[in-house]
């Protein structure tokens, strides 16, 4: 399977965006899709994580309240609706899938795909 994730861009603080995570080579079924986030000279950090037969989600405190993760079966895709922007969610914004336990999902190591990274820039 690979990941291709797009609709990042140059937002002010306050906008809104959707990035979407397609998946291809196969349909996603006993996946977890997760969503993370890397800043200039920082690691990269958990944001968000779908189970993708439960559409069970978890997010990261900092995004509580403004961003939302969805699946479409059709298009066999994710999305990260980001809402209220701040220029602290600037980063690129990478998508992945695991199989893991619900205990270890916001643990980047246990990703196995990743996709590309879609650049996110808000002004303030």
């Amino acid at each position: 399977v690979q990941l291709q994730a797009s609709g990042g861009g140059l937002v002010q603080a306050g906008d809104s965006l959707r990035l979407s995570c397609a998946a291809s080579g196969r349909t996603l079924n006993s996946d977890k899709v997760g969503w993370f986030r890397q800043a200039p000279g920082k690691e990269r950090e958990f944001v968000a994580t779908i189970s993708w037969n439960g559409g069970t989600t978890i997010l990261t405190d900092s995004v509580k309240g403004r961003f939302t993760v969805s699946r479409d079966y059709g298009r066999n895709s994710v999305y990260l609706h980001m809402n209220r922007l701040t220029p602290e969610d600037t980063a690129v914004y990478f998508c992945a899938i695991t199989r893991t336990v619900y205990s270890s999902l916001r643990d980047p190591t246990k990703y196995y795909i990743w996709g590309q990274g879609t650049l996110v820039t808000v002004s303030s």
